[in-house]
């Protein structure tokens, strides 16, 4: 039984292989400044993305900044200034609280008050 088992997992692995070895694959050159530009453009995206938030826009028309101006002005700047930008927006810690974090001190408060307090 053991003999046969092994011969079965054996087929089983070289038809598994043969299988999945005739994939084709196309491979093609690009340039640096295509390279380079595709991976800029995301931390370019993030920070416009950042600017279409609804608490940002509010932000900036209280500092009196025009939206529109600083969504120029991001498309303005160079790669390095992005970057650093980019950066620091996914470093920043969240402002706001979570509702299950809310729920979660609600909880542990009435659990407390139920079994220190109550008696």
């Amino acid at each position: 039984m053991n003999f046969s088992f092994k011969k079965t997992t054996c087929r089983a692995l070289v038809v598994s292989v043969l299988a999945l070895s005739f994939q084709s694959a196309n491979a093609g050159l690009i340039g640096a400044e295509q390279a380079a530009g595709a991976t800029m453009s995301a931390e370019r995206a993030l920070v416009l993305g950042s600017l279409d938030r609804a608490e940002v826009v509010a932000q900036l028309q209280l500092a009196g900044v025009d939206p529109m101006a600083a969504r120029e002005r991001v498309k303005t700047m160079s790669e390095a200034e992005v970057q650093t930008l980019a950066q620091d927006i996914q470093a920043a810690p969240a402002g706001a609280a979570s509702g299950w974090a809310i729920v979660a001190v609600i909880l542990i408060a009435a659990l407390i008050w139920y079994y220190a307090i109550r008696k």
